[in-house]
């Protein structure tokens, strides 16, 4: 895969240009910004699903009267894109120089729980094009920084290494195949939406990041060309381990023949308890290091009490320390977290990489 050229050579030149330059900020949660409109059922559903099916398919999907489509915050890049597009400026706006695409839950696997499985393709494409116009828009106010698209491909609802079933360890609900095919279709409509870079994000099954990474590959391949790929596990809980059973060290050796443009660590934890596991990448991996903590752990309504300066305070200890490459936040940030961050790391140098260290010397 690293022999095809890439999709948009100027676009990665200006990124690996800014990586070196400054510790890159990415945006923050998406799911907060959206809980706080507190849409009800006819937000969420738009004029496209207000009769209970997609009346722009020509099959006309129906929806039974117990499918809410509430919930479902990708399907508002479709049905309430002003609200992403609105997000997706608010953080740039705070700083950040690279935003996520709203496109978390966008495969056919975790779309069939609203029966909008027909939307995956769409979902990206429109996702990565609401992400690309909002950061050409701020690249043209300030051509000194670019801004740039992050197609995300979630984990889905599925896991391909561990039995949902604790009476028959056996068991699996999806396929490898089944996988490749669902990254496939959406990765498909995140680069013809116009996506920078595609990160494999929130892993918590190396198995399915693997299925994700390989679908990039073979897509990259028939496409002839290719985007960077970042690559964001995430630490389930104290132990330091992903859901599958690895340490972080072990999740960057696994999936580091992909040459991602990054490798990094997401939700589950505040930065706080995330900071060992980043650290321990920051020591091993040849590539760049990124982490969106959430704000803090959940309190018992499942909220994040984190303030934007406690944040902020701890992402200066990562900073200061040289661990750093990317940073930003997941849930229970918002702007103003990431105006916080932006301003911490601004003050700090981005982690040097193996090959930048031996040029110095």
């Amino acid at each position: 895969m690293s022999t095809l050229p890439w999709r948009h050579p100027d676009r990665v030149a200006a990124l690996e240009n800014a990586l070196r330059e400054r510790i890159l900020i990415l945006d923050g949660g998406m799911g907060t910004m959206l809980q706080g409109r507190q849409l009800d059922e006819s937000g969420f559903r738009g004029d496209r699903f207000v009769e209970g099916r997609d009346s722009q398919h020509a099959h006309a999907h129906d929806h039974p009267g117990s499918c809410d489509l509430k919930g479902n915050n990708d399907l508002l890049t479709l049905t309430k894109p002003e609200i992403i597009q609105g997000v997706h400026e608010a953080y740039l706006e705070a700083g950040a120089d690279l935003v996520e695409t709203n496109t978390f839950n966008s495969t056919r696997i975790s779309q069939a729980d609203y029966h909008l499985q027909h939307l995956a393709y769409e979902l990206n494409r429109e996702g990565a094009k609401l992400a690309r116009v909002a950061c050409n828009a701020y690249t043209a106010k300030n051509p000194a920084k670019p801004r740039f698209a992050i197609g995300i491909l979630g984990p889905t609802s599925r896991t391909a290494s561990l039995s949902p079933d604790v009476n028959d360890p056996g068991f699996r609900n999806v396929t490898f195949e089944e996988l490749v095919d669902n990254y496939t279709e959406a990765a498909s409509g995140l680069l013809d939406g116009g996506a920078d870079v595609i990160m494999v994000e929130t892993i918590f099954d190396t198995l399915n990041a693997k299925a994700a990474l390989f679908a990039l590959s073979e897509l990259f391949r028939a496409r002839g060309s290719r985007v960077p790929v970042m690559i964001s596990g995430t630490i389930t809980d104290r132990s330091g381990r992903t859901l599958s059973g690895q340490t972080a060290e072990a999740f960057y050796y696994s999936v580091k023949h992909i040459r991602p443009l990054s490798v990094g660590l997401n939700c589950a934890l505040g930065a706080a308890d995330l900071r060992p596991h980043v650290q321990t990448l920051a020591n091993v991996a040849e590539c760049y290091v990124s982490t969106h903590p959430n704000a803090g752990l959940p309190n018992a309504f499942g909220e994040y009490d984190e303030t934007p300066a406690q944040m902020a305070a701890v992402i200066d200890g990562f900073a200061r320390d040289g661990l750093l490459n990317m940073v930003g936040g997941c849930c229970g940030t918002t702007p103003a977290h990431i105006k916080a961050i932006a301003e911490a790391a601004s003050k700090y140098a981005p982690r040097a990489l193996a090959s930048e260290q031996k040029e110095a010397a």
